[in-house]
Formats: C-alpha cells, structure tokens, sequence
C-alpha cells in the first residue's frame, strides 16, 4: 500500500510503499478515507519535533484522519462504520493514564502519538487500530471528519478552561483567540456557533485583504492586528476577555494573556514554543493573577470523549465556514500541494480514496 512518510529533519515527505498492516485481536482494519495537515505535520517534517517508531528511519505521517471500517475483526464496530482514530497509545502496554480513560493526561515517556511520536500515523492507505481508539461518525460529515482531532483539542481545552472556574458562578461573555491560523479559526468558530459567547476576537499578523481575515469577519468576530494592537493593548482598544485561547506557539504570548484577561478570567495555553529566554514583570504579573483571580493553564492532546463531542461540534459548524477553512483536499498524485504553505493557504487535507 501507499504511505507518505519523512525521515524528520529530511525537509520534505515522500510516497512510500509500505505492507497493508494486518489487525491484531482487538483491532479494525480501517480503509484511509482523508488526512488534514497541520502545524505539528510540519513541526515533525523539520525535525522539531517528533520521531519515528524505535528502530526504523522513517516515520509514516498524519494524526488527523477518517476513514471506513474494512474489516470489523471481531470487534463491536461494524464494516463499512464511518470512524475517526484517536491519536495517542500506550508504548509498552497500559499505564494508569490509559486504564483510567485518560491518555491525554500521560506525561513524557508514557504515550506514542500516532504519526508524531513512536508510532506511524494515518497517511496510508489502511491502518489498523484498537476498536476503543475509533470514533464513529456519520456518513454525512466524512468528508470534513479530518477536522474532529482539532476540534477535539479545541473542546478538552474549554473543558479544563470551565472546570478552574467551576467553584463560582463563571459565565464568559467575551472571548479573544491569539492567532489565526486553522486551529484558531476552528476555535473561534466554535465559540461564535457553538459556545454562542457574545462578542469574540483573533489576534493575527496578516494585512488586508487576507482569507483568514474574511473568515473571522464573516464569524461575525472582530480581527485585531497585533501590529497595530499588541495583546497587552486589547482591553484598552477593544476590552479584557473573560477567556483568552493562546494557539501560536509564541511564548510571550503566555505572559501577556495575564494582562488581556477580565477579573476571574482564563487563559488556556496550547502553543509549543522552542526555548527563548526574556525578561518579564514577574512581581507585576504574580499580582495581577492573585488580586484578580485570574488563572493560566496548558492543555495538550484529548482523549475519546473529546472526539466524541467533537463530532457533534463539527455537525454545529456553518457549511460556508468550513468551506473557506479548507481550501485545498490533493490526491495521492499531488500530495506534496497538501503540504505547501502560502498566503491564500488555511487548511489542506491528503486524500487517499472515497467513500
């Protein structure tokens, strides 16, 4: 069968031929239907992250994917089932994170993430899975089902984000995304259809006229250029938000949430920065953070429930959004345009055969 892969740090991936996997006691056999292409993709073609499974050079790509059920193999799924994989296994049978239901939660060294960590991901053909990891979803949303794992990020962060402030009545009315790249856009849309929380801003670097610009517009949100109006300066020019959603990796970003929060606000971080050191008001912060009862906190990864609410979330999404979102789906012949980055890009997916 065909695979994309990448040797990380090689700089760019490459169509392989790798054996149609055959599904253990436990497993479905799941035909590839789409894989999305995000950041992290990226990040693991650099070579910034990420790293193939031990012994072998090579690391099969994709963590956001759907597909249909090939073979049931014994388990409760049914052939021809809709499903979309969730992305971290255990590395060496289960620990407690994954008895409890909890893989997200694993710390460093005690998970694989399928196609980024220790184990191959989505981009082939067929992959096998064990049925707990598979997601069902309806035939109606499998063309857009590569977007339920970044959702699924998206609705474990509001989970925690409600959860540190469920001690007091806690009702967010304004909201500010930091960044407008697809994770940020789904997000925001999410808390414009969805959350249906009142008045919402992206934070972004792009001039006008730029697509993702159209698109927090069309939302009904308000673009702020951080050129113009650094995050520090938004309650100012705009107001404070009752929970602000960092999403770009850039680690002041997490500093100067503090100052953009509203008295009992959250911010939840979800950007990986590489190492920087600068100075920061320490003191000025710490107090911000104590007389004001705001709160910070960071989440990675989700687990099932997440996708499964994620799926109902993607059914919510207006059809005009998704349709600007996703501006280009490639077939095998042309999957390298899937990894391409440009200005009038947003959101590609790899498609590997139809329904």
């Amino acid at each position: 069968m065909k695979a994309i892969a990448v040797e990380p740090g090689a700089g760019e991936p490459v169509l392989v031929e790798k054996p149609r996997p055959e599904p253990s006691s436990g497993e479905a056999l799941v035909r590839t239907l789409y894989v999305g292409v995000d950041g992290t993709d990226h990040e693991v073609i650099a070579g910034h992250h990420g790293q193939p499974p031990d012994g072998e050079d090579r690391l099969v790509l994709g963590h956001e994917a759907v597909g249909i059920v090939e073979d049931s193999n014994g388990t409760d799924l049914e052939e021809g089932e809709f499903v979309v994989p969730t992305v971290r296994r255990e590395p060496n049978g289960a620990n407690e994170y994954f008895e409890r239901g909890e893989p997200d939660m694993a710390p460093d060294g005690q998970y694989a993430e399928r196609g980024i960590v220790g184990a191959h991901g989505f981009m082939a053909e067929y992959f096998t899975s064990p049925a707990e990891y598979l997601v069902p979803i309806p035939e109606r949303l499998a063309p857009l089902g590569f977007l339920v794992e970044p959702i699924s990020i998206t609705e474990k962060a509001v989970e925690h984000a409600v959860a540190s402030r469920s001690a007091f009545e806690w009702e967010p009315e304004s909201a500010l995304v930091l960044g407008n790249g697809s994770l940020g856009l789904i997000t925001l849309a999410m808390f414009e259809t969805v959350l249906d929380i009142d008045r919402t801003y992206c934070l972004g670097r792009r001039d006008r006229p730029h697509p993702t610009i159209d698109l927090i517009e069309d939302l009904g949100s308000t673009y702020v250029d951080s050129r113009e109006t650094p995050v520090p300066e938004i309650p100012a020019v705009h107001e404070s938000a009752d929970l602000v959603y960092e999403a770009t990796g850039y680690a002041k970003h997490a500093f100067e949430t503090v100052d953009a929060l509203a008295p009992n606000g959250v911010g939840v971080l979800l950007g990986v920065p590489e190492p920087w050191e600068f100075d920061v008001d320490g003191g000025r912060l710490h107090r911000e953070l104590v007389l004001h009862n705001k709160a910070l906190l960071g989440t990675v990864n989700s687990h099932r429930g997440h996708f499964e609410s994620a799926v109902d979330t993607l059914s919510q999404l207006p059809e005009s959004f998704t349709d600007d979102l996703v501006t280009g789906v490639y077939g095998l012949e042309e999957f390298e345009a899937a990894f391409e980055t440009g200005d009038d890009i947003i959101k590609t997916a790899v498609e590997f055969g139809s329904a």
